[in-house]
């Protein structure tokens, strides 16, 4: 691994992109994480002490059967410094699959600028290859149920080096949800792709704010997702923080066991502000340089919020828009009628058809 420094100096913006975000340089001002992955081991008490979480239950996603396997999160070291790194490994069946997973397991993560520098791999390090492997980065909140409107998930990076979802080939995946169901399948959500390799070292950055989502892989804009369209893709409740490596199927399996690395170099989220990748990549490099291997004081901040937009009534009563309708956006304190009732909104979001106000008391709250 090359020095953080290079890194800096290796951002670049595509010509022709749209302008960068604003350079906000004191990040600390709202709070912000920090972590260099300078442990010990899986087992490290610095580890949970420091909010992380190393997964171990069964369940989704991945190959049905397949083991979370807590010990195969490591903290090796590479060219001098230590990485996160996330063993995965399967013989084409569900019991000899395992896979990995680390997170910040408290939901506290929402608008601002996430980056971190990941080393993806298109190749196994043992094994044969061409197994539907995801390497990801990524933050969620719980599915409540069924198309839970406020929902949220934004995945800043799904490689899969040999396909799989339908891909033959290497691709990378942002993707900024609304909801889903699990079984049988339904997503809302808008996503990007771009089909090529990025085995190697790679600057992976996202800012969230004013109601858009970007994303951008060594400092090249790659995706913008916002609120228009039939459904509201903006997180609109705190998430965890992720890194999970972890099988598709096992489709594309042959012989033995095949074993896939990633690895991740550091992580940082400065919590209300919108950063440009270089900026965010500088600030990381700052932490180091100043010998920081982990910062978080995330919640302890407070940031100066833009004002709101100016409204078309000055009354102090919330804004009336008339019938409810599907695939209308409607902001909390909206009223609405239906069915010769009158509703106020509590969350948020555009409708759809099947979330009549009646239907939805976590969005609407009958007057």
């Amino acid at each position: 691994m090359s020095a953080l420094a290079m890194a800096v100096v290796g951002v670049s913006t595509a010509s022709g992109a749209p302008a960068a975000p604003r350079d906000v340089t004191a990040a600390a001002a709202c709070g912000a994480l920090f972590d260099d992955f300078n442990y010990a081991s899986h087992t490290d008490g610095t580890l949970r002490s420091h909010g992380w979480q190393v997964r171990s239950n069964a369940g989704g996603p991945g190959v049905p059967g397949a083991r979370w396997a807590p010990e195969n999160v490591t903290f090796p070291t590479s060219d001098g410094d230590k990485v996160l790194q996330l063993a995965s490994a399967t013989n084409g069946t569900g019991a000899g699959t395992t896979q990995t997973e680390i997170f910040q397991g408290a939901q506290r993560f929402q608008e601002g600028t996430y980056a971190s520098r990941i080393r993806f791999s298109d190749a196994p390090t043992s094994g044969s290859d061409g197994d539907h492997v995801n390497q990801t980065f990524f933050t969620i909140s719980p599915l409540r149920y069924n198309n839970d409107p406020i929902y949220s998930e934004l995945d800043f990076s799904e490689y899969l080096p040999n396909g799989g979802w339908g891909e033959t080939g290497p691709v990378n995946f942002q993707t900024s949800w609304h909801t889903y169901t699990p079984d049988p399948w339904y997503a809302e959500n808008k996503s990007n792709s771009q089909r090529r390799s990025i085995n190697g070292w790679h600057t992976v950055v996202s800012t969230v704010s004013a109601g858009h989502v970007k994303y951008y892989i060594d400092g090249t804009l790659v995706a913008d997702h916002d609120r228009t369209g039939p459904f509201d893709v903006y997180p609109r409740q705190a998430m965890t923080l992720n890194f999970n490596q972890w099988f598709i199927d096992t489709a594309g399996h042959s012989g033995g066991t095949s074993t896939y690395l990633q690895q991740v170099d550091w992580v940082y989220y400065a919590k209300d502000q919108v950063l440009s990748p270089s900026t965010a990549v500088a600030n990381a490099a700052s932490f180091r340089s100043g010998g920081v291997r982990f910062k978080d004081d995330v919640g302890s901040g407070s940031c100066t919020q833009s004002p709101p937009p100016p409204t078309s009534t000055t009354s102090t009563q919330p804004p009336a828009s008339g019938t409810w309708a599907p695939n209308t956006f409607y902001a909390v304190g909206t009223t609405v009628t239906y069915a010769g009732a009158t509703y106020r909104c509590l969350q948020q979001h555009t409708a759809i058809v099947s979330w009549e106000p009646p239907n939805t008391p976590a969005l609407w709250q009958r007057v």
